[in-house]
């Protein structure tokens, strides 16, 4: 196995990087500054890159089937196209609380994308508002599960039947018994990261079946076997990593968001708040899922 090592990739500069995806498509990686509003899109093979303006805050961008994204806003779901610059709105959640907006979200093998809220500036006694959704590609929307503070991280396993789910907050990661037509059933603890000294914040899974995640409080990636047990943990050169994706022809390498100043963090490192590149990792990624119907 060739040894793990990071490199800053570009020069752009994020308040709060979240989000990262790869469209084997177009060949670009896509990721946002989620409290700037800013949309990113780049290019690796010719180094071209992009910006797109979007409503503050976003939570979670996703590839389409064509040359857009799906893209989850404060309180509703739009489609974003990169050629016209548009923003059409989709569905709105069954919340409109101002301390509620949608968070970090991925899309199942079915096409459909799945999100999660974030409630903040909550008394301790109050309801959890929002929960975790499922918007299908002809715009109708359902509510999964409720009781999430911060939803991060939402992947699949290799088959796609298992969905992992992050409470920072509580700095757990849930799975379910996935089945796109159906209810979450089985709702079990996967893996908890208290002892890691973070929450677990964005999250994949490698062709190994492995869930990794970014351990934003401690500067790492942990990589979580299939049973919930902790393989290992890497360390990079930044204060706070947001989110990954595995992207590139052979899916071989990650990549990285991160954090320079965000509502309750501030990096102290030279380059936080850059988008970072991870090679030499155990295994590939996994292709990634697009908003839409299956061709």
């Amino acid at each position: 196995m060739r040894e793990m090592h990071t490199i800053r990739i570009g020069d752009s500069l994020d308040r709060l990087g979240e989000s990262p995806c790869w469209d084997a498509r177009t060949g670009a990686l896509a990721w946002i500054d989620a409290l700037a509003g800013t949309l990113h899109r780049w290019w690796p093979a010719s180094g071209a890159r992009e910006t797109h303006s979007l409503p503050a805050p976003i939570g979670a961008v996703a590839p389409c089937r064509d040359d857009a994204v799906v893209v989850a806003l404060q309180h509703r779901f739009a489609r974003y196209d990169y050629g016209t610059r548009q923003l059409a709105t989709l569905a709105r959640i069954d919340c409109d609380h101002p301390d509620v907006r949608l968070n970090d979200g991925k899309c199942d093998a079915w096409g459909n994308f799945i999100a999660g809220t974030l409630h903040y500036n909550r008394a301790a006694d109050a309801p959890l508002l929002g929960g975790l959704y499922r918007l299908r590609p002809d715009a109708r929307l359902e509510k999964l599960a409720e009781g999430f503070a911060l939803t991060n991280g939402p992947c699949f396993s290799p088959d796609g039947r298992t969905l992992y789910v992050a409470d920072s907050a509580a700095r757990t990661i849930w799975s379910f018994d996935y089945h796109p037509e159906r209810a979450l059933a089985g709702r079990r603890v996967f893996a908890q990261t208290e002892a890691l000294g973070s929450g677990p914040d964005g999250a994949t899974v490698d062709a190994e079946g492995h869930l990794w995640t970014a351990l934003v409080r401690t500067g790492e990636l942990a990589r979580f076997a299939p049973d919930g047990r902790l393989e290992r943990r890497v360390a990079l050169p930044l204060s706070y990593p947001t989110s990954l994706c595995f992207a590139g022809p052979q899916l071989a390498t990650a990549y990285v968001t991160s954090i320079s100043r965000s509502v309750r963090l501030a990096g102290t490192r030279p380059h936080d708040g850059g988008l970072f590149a991870v090679e030499g990792l155990p295994a590939p990624g996994l292709p990634t899922q697009v908003f839409g119907r299956p061709h």
